[in-house]
């Protein structure tokens, strides 16, 4: 059977040629369930009785294969299609952690060979072993789609489509910093898009001021550690961080973006506190939340304005490297990019 896009799949559900089982698996959980529920709703009709005829089943539940094929296998009652979701799907590297366990292989594979032509069963799950027998079972008779986390241009792509749906434009510059300072959970950026797009109305114009204002800088402060080590000089630190950060799935230009906020708003703290402000005045100009004041107020204190200044500029310079591919192009290229700026950056404090 077909292995689908995340693109190809959202095309096949236009069409309304639904498969009578799909394999919807991956880290990528958001998209997951959203891919499930529009499988759902595309099988059912507008008079469908969906109430009698939807029902899901999770495999950390031991008996529940046995019970979903047991579902599949019944008529609809009052509309075309029956909707039989499994979900908490794991086919591991050892079967010691499979909730798919190889001792319903031969009951999956008898329904796999002949499934209902009256029901749509939707496998979910995180994890999928291609070496695994079972694995190759569904891959022989289910639809598969693979749903990995989204690269920058994919994240950006995926906002912008959001924003347009709910009857907003935006500019590039505004989604990046939209990630910035909100990381890449998708289902928090689905919220912060609904947010800001009730916010937009009735221009449905979205600035960067309401960017700051509205969306809390989760991203900011869970990652500060980074920046924090760099200022303080603590080299080996700051690369444990960084390749933390990398291993994570964090992309470098979103890393770069994300030291280049923090960093600016350590220059603006630092010139206020230098200026004389009280410390109430200097976490509200960089909008920090009570129980996030002390380490970031600390780390402008210990900052000096000639190092903040450079770093900036180096930040800057680093951001065109990647992007006109100066030492190399593609994913390589620019954590080689990153990782020598970061080196650069502790060394020179």
């Amino acid at each position: 059977m077909p292995k689908l896009s995340k693109e190809k799949l959202r095309d096949h559900v236009r069409e309304r040629k639904l498969a009578r089982v799909y394999v919807l698996y991956g880290p990528e959980a958001y998209l997951r369930e959203a891919a499930a529920k529009t499988l759902a709703n595309t099988a059912f009709g507008s008079g469908d009785f969906r109430d009698f005829n939807e029902s899901s089943f999770s495999l950390n539940e031991h008996s529940s294969i046995r019970d979903a094929l047991a579902a599949a296998d019944q008529l609809p009652m009052m509309a075309e299609k029956r909707v039989v979701r499994i979900v908490d799907v794991r086919i591991a590297a050892t079967g010691n952690r499979d909730t798919l366990k190889e001792e319903y292989e031969t009951l999956l594979g008898g329904y796999l060979a002949n499934p209902s032509p009256h029901s749509v069963v939707i496998f979910s799950g995180d994890e999928l072993n291609g070496n695994r027998k079972i694995t190759k079972l569904l891959e022989k008779h289910a639809v598969l789609v693979d749903f990995q986390p989204l690269n920058d241009d994919g994240l950006f792509d995926w906002i912008a489509r959001l924003f347009k749906e709910s009857g907003v434009n935006v500019e590039p510059a505004i989604v990046r910093h939209l990630t910035t300072i909100s990381g890449s959970n998708l289902l928090r950026l689905s919220n912060d898009v609904k947010k800001l797009a009730a916010a937009a109305l009735p221009d449905g114009r979205v600035t960067e001021a309401m960017v700051d204002a509205l969306v809390p800088r989760t991203r900011l402060m869970d990652n500060f550690a980074l920046s924090g080590h760099l200022v303080a000089g603590r080299s080996s630190e700051a690369v444990s961080s960084l390749h933390q950060m990398l291993d994570d799935g964090a992309e470098p230009l979103m890393l770069l973006g994300l030291l280049g906020s923090n960093y600016r708003r350590l220059l603006i703290a630092k010139d206020l506190m230098d200026s004389g402000s009280d410390r109430s005045e200097v976490a509200r100009a960089v909008k920090l939340r009570y129980n996030d004041q002390e380490p970031f107020l600390a780390a402008a204190r210990r900052a000096k304005m000639t190092q903040l200044t450079h770093a900036i500029k180096r930040l800057a310079e680093a951001d065109i490297a990647i992007k006109s591919s100066i030492g190399g192009g593609g994913p390589a290229g620019a954590k080689m990019q990153i990782e020598m700026l970061v080196c650069e950056l502790a060394a020179s404090t």
